[in-house]
């Protein structure tokens, strides 16, 4: 992986993601989770302050040692369990309908099979489970979509793979998750990597209904 994906990213990506807006949002993400969770890209530990009282357990996925090091004081803060259940969500070694439910933050943009990854989000999950997803992906305005296009090669090659277009409502409903609630619109600062996707996901029982429109935030 290198010298900067293994040991200098991981501090980046924990330094610009502990911004207040960023915890804010995380706060709204993680209202509702219960049970035992299963983290997408646990990353540093970020969330966990916000998880709720409810949830017993955490099962991180996270190819980072570097930032499950970060991770370590909020680890012993939250005083519930957290192990770590591998590196590659697309590959999840966990019986189906196994969580209660799944939380990706600022992940589905980066996973390089995001397809496979949901798919094992469907799997794992109970048939009462919820999917609590937050991310940035494509603008719906044309001249930002553009930028995206053009920065996604730099965007990826130093930001872990990140690519700065996916249309992150439409891969979670591509995989058979039902989206109830989305929120979506700009965060401050770049608009290139700052259209948000907040949602909450279930799995599809029968015939999908079309999902609501999405508010802006």
């Amino acid at each position: 992986m290198g010298i900067w994906s293994e040991r200098i990213l991981p501090r980046c990506v924990d330094l610009l993601l502990s911004a207040p807006d960023v915890a804010e949002r995380r706060a709204l993400v993680c209202a509702g989770l219960t049970g035992r969770v299963l983290e997408l890209g646990f990353g540093s530990g970020l969330n966990l302050p916000h998880y709720p009282a409810e949830v017993t357990e955490v099962l991180a996925v996270e190819p980072s040692d570097l930032a499950m090091e970060i991770a370590a004081p909020r680890i012993r803060a939250f005083g519930r369990p957290v192990h770590r259940l591998g590196l590659d969500g697309a590959r999840l070694d966990l019986p189906d309908a196994s969580v209660d439910a799944v939380l990706s933050t600022y992940t589905l943009c980066t996973i390089p099979d995001t397809a496979a990854a949901l798919r094992e989000v469907v799997r794992v999950l109970r048939p009462a489970g919820t999917f609590h997803f937050l991310d940035h992906g494509r603008a719906p305005d044309e001249s930002v979509r553009r930028w995206q296009h053009r920065l996604n090669p730099i965007q990826q090659r130093f930001a872990g793979g990140c690519r700065l277009d996916e249309l992150i409502d439409e891969l979670v409903s591509d995989a058979g998750l039902q989206i109830a609630e989305l929120a979506t619109g700009y965060s401050p600062g770049m608009r290139t990597s700052g259209y948000l996707y907040r949602g909450l996901a279930r799995p599809s029982a029968g015939q999908v209904q079309a999902p609501p429109g999405p508010k802006r935030e």
